[in-house]
């Protein structure tokens, strides 16, 4: 195993500078950190976790609260490529990841379970936000809480900016001609509820009214439920000439229900998904849908819960929205 007085040796330096240089202390210059850091790379110098989690009084450990109601669990596209970015972030800062939703086998709430893996902070996504667990584990002051894609008024929350993009979805099948547009949206979140009404909005914008029948809750990833809408959208007497889904997924069951029927996308109907996935533009036609910059969400939400973990008194609770992007695709007809 490698010590920091070999290091040390290698770099011509006190043991103590090399500590301070890993630790990153601001009384090293930039150049004597980066090479000591280099070196110890190089010897294959790895620090003691449980003498860093005593000398700095934390674990080093991220607990990661995400329950997909769905069960498509790490599977789901844009979660799993948020995790992913906000993975590979706090594995740079040298912080560990536990997921604390597996909690049956002791019967602890997430709190409860947080504070049973001691970590230093929770990151939560893609759950019930009103559930009661959910709730306690939030108004815990002494455990520092990211959230993404919800905001409390109290904690630091990551979100993609889904009323903005939505907007520039309906602006786009707008420009396209399309004046009957139909939205089928996901499970009653918040994301839902700022997209139902950034659409509806974007509508009445171009004094255009949402019949009722036009909108219609459903689920997110469930092509089941899409199908089924769609076909119901399809009987009416006055169907949409574009289709709204909740992501891209749902929207390959609505292309199924539409090419059942005897009709082709985008010839006879348009389509419109959400969240610009890897499959969304390799299907036929290609999707045309919102990309969201899992990326950002990901490493933001890294970066700002491990700054309220080491900076507590000098971190802001702010919200941080994160623009998509329109890919315009081949799913959305010009009818003008």
């Amino acid at each position: 195993m490698v010590t920091l007085r070999e290091i040390a040796k290698e770099c011509k330096v006190s043991v103590a500078t090399v500590s301070k240089a890993l630790n990153d202390m601001k009384d090293v210059s930039p150049e004597t950190k980066e090479e000591i850091k280099n070196t110890a790379r190089r010897l294959g110098y790895y620090p003691n976790s449980s003498a860093r989690a005593l000398k700095t009084n934390r674990t080093y450990n991220i607990g990661v609260l995400f329950v997909d109601e769905s069960n498509s669990g790490l599977t789901h596209d844009y979660f799993a490529q948020v995790l992913d970015s906000f993975k590979k972030s706090v594995e740079k800062e040298g912080y560990d990841l536990t997921f604390i939703n597996s909690t049956h086998n002791r019967n602890l709430t997430y709190l409860e379970h947080s504070r049973y893996r001691g970590v230093d902070g929770v990151v939560i996504a893609c759950v019930d936000f009103d559930d009661p667990q959910v709730l306690e584990l939030v108004r815990y002051d002494a455990i520092p809480v990211v959230t993404i894609d919800h905001v409390f008024d109290y904690r630091i929350a990551v979100m993609s900016d889904n009323i903005q993009g939505m907007h520039d979805l309906v602006e786009y099948a707008y420009s396209k001609g399309h004046r009957r547009m139909a939205y089928i949206s996901g499970d009653d979140t918040a994301v839902t509820r700022n997209r139902v009404g950034s659409f509806v909005r974007s509508l009445e914008k171009h004094y255009i009214d949402t019949p009722e029948e036009y909108l219609i809750s459903s689920a997110y990833r469930n092509p089941e439920l899409a199908y089924k809408y769609t076909r119901q959208l399809l009987q009416l007497m006055d169907s949409p000439t574009c289709i709204f889904y909740p992501d891209d997924y749902s929207a390959i069951g609505g292309i199924n229900a539409i090419r059942d029927v005897g009709l082709s996308v985008p010839d006879n109907i348009s389509v419109v998904g959400y969240d610009g996935s890897y499959i969304s533009q390799i299907m036929s036609p290609r999707l045309t849908t919102l990309r969201q910059d899992t990326a950002k969400i990901g490493s933001v939400a890294a970066e700002k819960l491990i700054h309220l973990i080491e900076n507590p008194r000098t971190t802001l609770i702010q919200r941080f929205v994160m623009n998509g992007e329109l890919v315009a695709g081949e799913s959305v007809a010009d009818i003008n």
